[in-house]
């Protein structure tokens, strides 16, 4: 049986956490009698130059992507007798950390989820199952049942979902993610367009309210005892705070929550 895990990172190529030791060292335990494992992550051009040293160039082609044909590199390298590729795209992976804001890290991960299915057939390797890791690769299930079922070498692909981290999870709004992948809107459910809209209404007024007072993030913690980080989270959309969270913070700037009938 053949396993492609799809990851953000993995041990010892790049970690930021747990998950990096899951992906970096599962697929050395499973039997390769019977199971060949291979592992795709992106190139970050922050891994340590030792790292990057063991890669070697495999192909590359573009990609349309968010009305763009963007560069796709794919690289090798064998680690442990396990196989690595790995995604080579500097616009999106260049910078000194692999994650930073959550909306850069939206687009950045959809573009991989993406190159991930788009790059199978050029590598000689198609697998029964494509493991995902936490969100960054959660699109790859919906891109492989919407995209790419028009070519054969993808029919009968499954996929799993394993979350490591909970907290995180790559929400953002449903017209923004349309933009980024081109799915119709049927794919998302009137609740998550509702919540949606409502989420990215109530960090605007948020931004809005507190620059218009002239307000910092440290000076609003001061004023609603809710910790700056905690706040700075909420405005990025990386949080989704309780609802005594969000009163506490309106609540200096002038501003409270309210139920309003919605006309049919």
């Amino acid at each position: 049986m053949k396993v492609l895990f799809a990851a953000s990172e993995a041990h010892p190529f790049i970690k930021t956490g747990g998950l990096a030791d899951v992906v970096g060292s599962l697929p050395k335990c499973i039997d390769r009698e019977y199971f060949d494992v291979r592992v795709i992550l992106p190139k970050y051009t922050c891994m340590k130059q030792e790292m990057k040293d063991k890669l070697s160039y495999v192909n590359h082609f573009y990609m349309d992507f968010h009305w763009k044909n963007e560069y796709v590199g794919i690289m090798y390298a064998e680690v442990d007798g396990v196989k690595y590729y790995f995604i080579d795209n500097e616009e999106y992976f260049g910078g000194d950390k692999p994650y930073g804001d959550i909306k850069s890290d939206i687009e950045k991960f959809v573009f991989f989820d993406k190159a991930v299915l788009s790059m199978l057939p050029l590598i000689g390797f198609r697998p029964d199952l494509i493991h995902c890791h936490d969100w960054q690769t959660g699109l790859i299930p919906v891109f492989l049942k919407n995209e790419f079922q028009g070519d054969m070498f993808f029919w009968g692909i499954k996929t799993i979902m394993t979350i490591h981290n909970l907290k995180f999870q790559g929400v953002w709004d449903v017209k923004t993610m349309q933009g980024l992948t081109g799915f119709p809107k049927e794919l998302f459910t009137p609740e998550e367009i509702a919540e949606s809209d409502l989420r990215v209404a109530l960090i605007g007024e948020l931004i809005k309210a507190r620059q218009e007072k002239g307000i910092t993030q440290k000076q609003l913690e001061e004023l609603s005892g809710v910790k700056q980080p905690v706040i700075a989270r909420m405005e990025k959309g990386t949080s989704i705070p309780k609802v005594d969270t969000i009163l506490k913070v309106l609540a200096p700037l002038g501003k409270k929550l309210a139920v309003v009938a919605i006309d049919e």
